[in-house]
């Protein structure tokens, strides 16, 4: 059974022990945004000791590259970008405190293993409902690397967003778990 959970960061890791593969969540608040190009800079800066232009300890990001703003709108489409691009990148965030990755498509076992160590959770949004995904964020603000574009890192004010638990902190992928429940309909 599906569950659906509210939530709003910071997040400990006991707001995540709830969460398993498969449950909905609706964020409000805060949520950052940083695609690879900008992970690249965010670990670089951590490299050199360099303060990073957010605190990630109990925080979102979310995979994605807005499109420009219609005047009536505070932000264009804001669909996920495909996450794996940012595995090379995720521990070093992961050791920061960062419990929240949202983005699509599957994530390498390296990145498995360092959120099930740091006690973070993977979800997905819905790849192509970019436009309907944009309806919940209520205000954006850029914070660094502006001459990123769209890649830039932005601060959002969301109010229900949706998202897919895909991983969870007991190592639960949601993908394999299809991909096993199919297997298993398919030889009846």
């Amino acid at each position: 059974m599906t569950v659906t959970h509210r939530l709003q960061a910071p997040l400990r890791r006991a707001d995540l022990e709830p969460l398993q593969a498969g449950d909905l969540v609706l964020f409000s608040g805060t949520v950052y945004t940083a695609r690879d190009a900008a992970h690249k800079r965010l670990v670089e800066a951590i490299d050199q000791g360099d303060p990073l232009p957010m605190d990630l300890n109990g925080q979102i990001i979310y995979y994605v590259g807005p499109t420009p703003a219609r005047p009536e709108r505070v932000i264009g489409a804001a669909g996920p970008t495909t996450s794996y691009r940012m595995d090379a990148y995720t521990e070093a965030l992961l050791k920061l405190g960062l419990k929240v990755m949202i983005g699509k498509g599957r994530r390498s076992e390296e990145v498995k293993k360092a959120m099930i160590e740091y006690g973070a959770v993977y979800l997905a949004a819905v790849g192509g409902a970019g436009a309907l995904l944009s309806l919940a964020i209520k205000s954006v603000e850029v914070i660094a690397y502006p001459d990123l574009g769209p890649e830039a890192v932005r601060k959002l004010t969301v109010e229900d967003f949706p998202a897919t638990v895909i991983n969870d902190l007991a190592g639960r992928d949601l993908y394999e778990e299809g991909k096993k429940r199919y297997k298993k309909g398919n030889k009846q």
